[in-house]
C-alpha cells in the first residue's frame, strides 16, 4: 500500500510503510548510507505530512518485517495489550503527537498505555516531534525498577560506574571504581566491559567486583558486561552474578549477529531470577542497544536505523530489566554523522524507551573520528536530563580506555547533581551520607570521606604489593 501527502502543489507517494518512515526520519547518515533518507528536506516533510495523517492501527496491520520471518515481529505482534490501546486506538500519529504533549495525559496515562504501543507507533510519532517535545513527553513517564537499590524515581537520576581496564587489571579497575564512589558515582551498576570474554576474566571480575561492594556494604549491583553464554557459565559455577548484560537488537537476524535469541535470553534471565541476589527487587537484566546496529550487520530489512532501534526495545521489555541503555555515539559516525544527529538521536531514544515502559538510559558518547566534542555531550546531558533520563554513564576523565570511546567523567555527574538538583537512587544516598561523600540534601561534600571507605583502599593496596 502507498502513501501520498500534497506539498507546496506536489503530490508526494511513498510505495510502502517502510519507505515512508524511512523518508519522513530526521536526517542522519545511517539512513544515507543505507539509502533511504529522504534526498531533500522537502521530501521529508512532505514524509512526514503523510505519517502524520497515519491511522496509528496501521502498524497492527502491517509487519515491516514479516512475522514468519522474525521471532521479534512475532514478539512486538502476540505481546501487544489491545486493551491498552483502547484509549488511542482512533487516533492518527499526528493526533497522538498531541495527545501525548496534553497537559492533560498524566504520566498514570502513560503508565497505563505503554503495553499496547508497539517499537513503530512510538518511532513514527518522534519523527514528528522536534527536541523540546520528546523531552517534555519523556519527562512525564515515570519507569521504577529496584535490585538493591530503587531506580527512576521522581528527581532522582542514577549512574553507572565504568572502571573499565585495558587489559582487565584487577588493580586498575578497583582504583577507578574507588575513584567513581568518591565523586558518588554507581547507584545503577558497577559495570565493567571487559576485555576478553573467557569464563576465567569473567569470573576474577564478577567476583572481584562483589567482594568491594561486600567489604563496603553499598546498595548496588554489579555487573561484567560479558556474553550471555559465558555468564551462563558463570551462573552455572555459582559465581555472584547480580545482573546479566546483553546487546540486542531490533530483529531476529541481528540477534543472531550478536550470537543470540529471545529463548537464551529467556533461559538466562530465569537462572539469574533463581539466584534471587536482589534485596529491594528483582530485575535482573541489563540491555544496551544503539542506532546503526542492525545496519552494521545488513539486518535491517530497508527500515530506517531509528525504527530498528525502537524494536530492540520490545526484546528488552519482554524481560522487566533493570536497566537499558543506548550507547548513542558509540557506533560511529557513519551511523550518526556529528553531535547534532547524535543529539536527536539520544533524545528519540530515550522518549522512544520510556514510552515503551523500559528505565531508559543513555551513554552520553561519541567515538573520536566523529564530528562531535564535549560539548556536544555536555548539550546532550543537559537535554536528558531535563527530560527525565534513568542513568548515565560515567568513566574516569570521560575517555574510556579500553573501548576507545569518549563519554561523560565523573565530575560530569555532579554538575547535574548540583545544576539540575538531580539525586542519586534513594539507598545509595543514604550510604554515600554515611561515608561522608553528600549532604543531607544529596550535595557533594568539599572534604574527604571517612574511615568507610577504608576496606577498598586496603584492597587495592594489598593488590599492588
Amino acid at each position: 500500500m502507498s502513501y501520498s501527502a500534497m506539498l507546496g502543489g506536489t503530490r508526494w507517494t511513498f510505495a510502502d510503510l517502510k519507505t515512508l518512515l524511512g523518508k519522513a526520519s530526521p536526517a542522519r547518515s545511517g539512513d544515507t548510507l543505507a539509502g533511504i533518507a529522504a534526498e531533500s528536506a522537502t521530501e521529508r516533510v512532505a514524509a512526514q505530512t503523510a505519517l502524520a495523517d497515519l491511522p496509528l492501527k496501521t502498524f497492527l496491520d502491517t509487519a515491516l518485517i514479516p512475522y514468519e520471518e522474525d521471532e521479534v515481529s512475532r514478539l512486538i505482534h502476540d505481546g501487544h495489550d489491545a486493551s491498552a490501546f483502547t484509549a488511542i486506538s482512533h487516533l492518527t500519529v499526528g493526533a497522538f503527537r498531541e495527545w501525548l504533549l496534553d497537559e492533560r495525559t498524566t504520566t498514570t496515562d502513560l503508565t497505563r498505555l505503554a503495553p499496547g504501543l508497539t517499537p513503530e507507533m512510538v518511532a513514527a510519532a518522534s519523527k514528528i516531534m522536534r527536541a523540546q517535545d520528546l523531552i517534555v513527553v519523556a519527562a512525564k513517564c515515570r519507569v521504577t525498577t529496584a535490585f538493591r537499590n530503587t531506580i527512576g524515581l521522581a528527581g532522582r537520576m542514577s549512574t553507572r560506574l565504568q572502571p573499565n581496564h585495558p587489559t582487565d587489571d584487577s588493580r586498575g579497575i578497583a582504583a577507578s571504581l574507588l575513584e567513581g564512589l568518591l565523586f558518588g558515582v554507581g547507584d545503577a551498576v558497577i559495570g565493567v566491559n571487559p576485555a576478553t570474554d573467557g569464563l576465567d576474566d569473567y569470573l576474577r571480575i564478577v567476583t572481584l567486583l562483589d567482594d568491594i561492594r561486600r567489604r563496603l556494604d553499598i546498595p548496588t549491583q554489579t555487573c561484567c558486561l560479558g556474553h550471555v553464554t559465558t555468564a551462563m557459565q558463570a551462573l552455572s559455577a555459582g559465581a555472584p552474578v547480580d545482573l546479566v548484560f546483553q546487546s540486542i537488537a531490533g530483529s531476529e537476524k541481528a540477534n543472531r549477529g550478536f550470537g543470540i535469541s529471545l529463548s537464551m535470553l529467556a533461559e538466562v534471565h530465569d537462572a539469574a531470577l533463581a539466584l534471587g541476589r536482589g534485596t529491594v527487587g528483582q530485575n535482573v537484566m541489563y540491555f544496551e542497544t544503539g542506532q546503526g546496529s542492525a545496519l552494521s550487520a545488513d539486518a535491517h530489512f530497508g527500515v530506517d536505523q531509528q525504527t530498528m532501534e525502537a524494536r530492540a526495545y520490545a526484546v528488552a521489555r519482554r524481560f522487566k530489566p533493570l536497566l537499558v541503555n543506548t550507547v548513542v555515539g558509540f557506533i560511529g559516525p557513519e551511523y550518526l554523522y556529528n553531535g547534532k544527529e547524535i543529539t536527536r538521536a539520544g533524545l528519540e531514544d530515550h522518549f522512544c524507551g520510556k514510552l515503551l515502559g523500559l528505565p531508559m538510559g543513555c551513554d552520553v558518547c561519541y567515538t573520536n573520528h566523529a564530528e562531535a566534542d564535549q560539548d556536544d555531550m555536555d548539550a546532550l546531558l543537559t537535554l536528558l536530563s531535563a527530560a527525565g533520563v534513568t542513568f548515565v554513564i560515567a568513566v574516569p576523565g570521560a575517555d574510556d580506555v579500553m573501548l576507545n570511546y569518549q563519554s561523560l567523567a565523573f565530575h560530569d555527574v555532579l554538575y547535574v547533581r548540583e545544576t539540575l538538583g538531580r539525586r542519586s537512587a534513594p539507598e545509595f544516598e543514604t550510604w554515600l551520607q554515611g561515608i561522608g561523600v553528600v549532604d543531607p540534601g544529596g550535595r557533594a561534600l568539599q572534604k574527604s570521606p571517612t574511615a568507610a571507605i577504608a576496606p577498598a583502599i586496603a584492597l587495592i593496596e594489598r593488590m599492588a604489593s
